[in-house]
């Protein structure tokens, strides 16, 4: 029973730091309909500019945190403008492969001016693991999980009583109602984007001041596919508990039936619930006339 306890803590505590990932997706999808394929290398990115700051240029670990939060900010405007507005109206595929040539040019700027050694980025939180009798939990897990969780209850706070988060929601819903409102379209799907880029940044960084940096930092992205399909591409509280659920999956099916188990077991799991639930757990049902 300690080893299920464990097993089942550990996954729950890794699906906290999923659900960010998940929501990273979750952001773009719901205000522009796309699937942003440039998620994992700037979540990568977002973890270099945390260990330049921190290692090469030597400032405190939360300073180059706050620093590579900024720079990543800045980049998403820019990329929002110069890239993506021009291609608002025209297809949805577009717009994808715009975010597939984005990741290709940041993954190829990474690795020119990193290489492909992998580092290990100062870690933000205490590295001290807690001891519950037999049950041991790493700090960095704990910590980890803590900052996830926090972050993503403010995110729903901010979805809900906030007026720039009503107006991200509107803009999500029907656009064309929206603007007739009075809300700005352009400024919505902006920050929609600067949202999803640090979100994407604190994943990164937490992921590797734990289990180190290269660029292969950027396929852990791919991973959350699975949550992201099961709890619904649009749904927000979808993308958070289906990545605790692939998170649990992932660390019992690892613990009882060995590491390479936890590249199936999720998949199978979620095929299995999509047969029954073909839009994911909290997706949006979409009627459409044949």
């Amino acid at each position: 029973m300690s080893e299920f306890v464990e097993y089942s803590l550990l996954g729950l505590l890794s699906g906290g730091v999923m659900a960010l990932i998940a929501l990273s997706f979750v952001l773009i999808y719901k205000g522009t309909g796309v699937v942003n394929f440039a998620v994992g290398e700037v979540m990568m990115l977002g973890a270099y500019f945390y260990y330049a700051g921190a290692v090469t240029f030597g400032l405190t670990p939360w300073f180059a945190f706050i620093v590579s939060l900024v720079l990543i900010g800045v980049l998403a405007v820019l990329v929002e403008r110069t890239v993506l507005r021009p291609l608002s109206g025209q297809p949805a595929i577009s717009v994808l492969m715009a975010t597939i040539g984005i990741a290709s040019v940041i993954h190829g700027v990474v690795e020119a001016s990193w290489g492909g050694d992998t580092y290990q980025p100062p870690s933000l939180l205490p590295r001290t693991p807690l001891n519950f009798g037999d049950i041991m939990i790493p700090g960095t897990a704990l910590g980890n999980f803590a900052v996830a969780g926090a972050l993503i209850l403010g995110f729903l706070a901010f979805f809900r009583y906030s007026r720039a988060g009503v107006a991200l929601r509107a803009t999500a819903s029907d656009p064309v109602t929206a603007a007739t409102l009075g809300i700005n379209i352009n400024f919505s799907q902006r920050l929609t984007w600067i949202l999803s880029g640090l979100v994407g940044t604190v994943a990164g960084v937490l992921i590797s001041s734990s289990a180190g940096l290269s660029p292969l930092l950027s396929a852990a992205a791919l991973g959350v596919f699975a949550a992201i399909i099961l709890g619904g591409m649009d749904s927000v509280l979808g993308a958070i508990v289906a990545s605790l659920m692939i998170g649990w999956i992932e660390a019992v099916a690892a613990g009882y039936l060995g590491g390479k188990s936890r590249d199936v077991v999720p998949y199978v799991v979620v095929l299995a619930i999509l047969v029954v639930k073909p839009y994911g757990l909290f997706g949006t049902r979409t009627i459409e006339r044949l």
